[in-house]
């Protein structure tokens, strides 16, 4: 009697496990540069819409809202009269720097106030992911609109 019998071996049900795991390893540090791309841009994004809620409720409430930038807890805040809000960056993005620089930095925030019918103060709030890309948010002080700046690698910031 001659049987046939049907289905997968033990060694091709290896090779076919070996080949999609010599693809996902191929694959994943594009996939992880990319989702490091990603947080960047979303907490870029995050931070315009949290400067920008901070200049319209001091211009439309008439209210004083006072930004503070905190490079060691790694957060904004905005806090006026009525409002108190926190902006943490996501895991992997951090805050580098604030701009324009002090004299001398300290680890304390800092601190911009926004006046209404005043003058925009210049904030600049540098940023960077795991693996070294930099942007700024920075405030246009003639326009009063939040803007990203991607920074190159081997470009020095200036302001």
């Amino acid at each position: 009697m001659n049987l046939r019998r049907r289905g997968v071996t033990l060694v091709e049900l290896l090779i076919v496990t070996m080949i999609i795991g010599l693809i996902a390893a191929v694959s994943f540090p594009a996939i992880s540069s990319g989702l490091e791309s990603l947080r960047l841009r979303s907490a870029s994004d995050s931070l315009v819409s949290f400067l920008n809620a901070g200049l319209n409720r001091a211009q439309r409430r008439q209210e004083a809202v006072e930004v503070a930038i905190s490079i060691k807890d790694n957060r904004v805040s905005l806090t006026s009269a009525s409002l108190a809000r926190t902006l943490d960056m996501p895991n992997g993005v951090t805050i580098e720097q604030v701009w324009p620089k002090l004299a001398v930095e300290t680890d304390a925030p800092r601190l911009f106030l926004l006046l209404p019918g005043g003058a925009i103060p210049r904030i600049g709030i540098e940023i960077a992911n795991r693996k070294g890309v930099r942007q700024i948010v920075r405030v246009n002080p003639m326009t009063g609109v939040p803007e990203i700046e991607r920074i190159a690698a081997d470009q020095e910031v200036t302001q």
